[in-house]
């Protein structure tokens, strides 16, 4: 299960890619570290209206949606034929999620746990994961409330042999030409399905090893993300008065 990657191509040449006709980031700063209910941005709409905006990292399933319980949704998504999911994948509810690298859980030479970080080559150059979103209001978490959200989930599917030597058991779908970006945003779901497999054996490769509490390029231990949410702070309990 993929629940860590980086997008650090920056805002322009992300744009320019895509062709997008309207960004909604507003100044996107590097994001090194993206982890699950974080903002991060998304690529949805057909070419016409393409439109670089944020999301919540998180889909929540479309069964038990309104329960009123806290739902930061999947991160990960296997089965989309499921009742869980099938409501999501029209064009509309497709998108393209922007990523340099990717990890997975690892263990270290020095016997720690860690992550393997996943690019194309050493030069890490910027692909999309074939994405599932939508608007939803609802609760995230109890110190929030209820708001609105624009959520996000990517798929999976089984591991090529790079990936599969560290997580046997599954790797985000990758989509690496603009022809699989295009079809993944428009085709109808009976052709856009077929994008759901591994990448070929020998693609990608592992570009960094780092312990839990780092992330590659940040020194040291990284402080924050500027797109994580927040929580509301607690009002203030007004003074008691004196007796005395």
């Amino acid at each position: 299960m993929c629940n860590l990657y980086s997008v650090t191509t920056n805002q322009a040449a992300l744009r320019a890619l895509v062709n997008a006709f309207r960004d909604d980031l507003g100044n996107l700063p590097p994001l090194p570290g993206i982890y699950p209910d974080y903002f991060a941005p998304i690529v949805r709409g057909m070419v016409t209206e393409r439109t670089l905006s944020l999301a919540r990292w998180g889909l929540p399933s479309l069964v038990g949606i309104d329960d009123g319980k806290p739902n930061r949704g999947n991160t990960n998504i296997r089965r989309p034929w499921l009742d869980d999911w099938k409501g999501y994948l029209a064009p509309e509810n497709r998108c393209l999620v922007p990523f340099n690298r990717f990890s997975e859980p690892t263990k270290l030479d020095s016997g720690e746990s860690g992550n393997a970080w996943f690019a194309l080559d050493e030069s890490e150059p910027l692909l999309f994961f074939a994405g599932l979103r939508t608007s939803w209001r609802g609760m995230r978490r109890k110190d929030e409330g209820v708001m609105d959200h624009e959520v996000f989930g990517f798929l999976t599917t089984q591991p090529n042999d790079v990936v599969g030597a560290i997580h046997e058991k599954a790797m985000p779908v990758v989509l690496t030409t603009p022809e699989e970006w295009e079809a993944w945003l428009g085709a109808p779901w009976s052709e856009a399905r077929d994008l759901q497999r591994p990448l070929p054996n020998g693609v990608l490769q592992i570009v960094h090893r780092t312990a839990l509490k780092y992330l590659p390029g940040v020194e040291g231990i990284p402080s924050g993300d500027p797109l994580r949410p927040t929580p509301k702070p607690k009002p203030e309990e007004p003074e008691q008065p004196s007796l005395f």
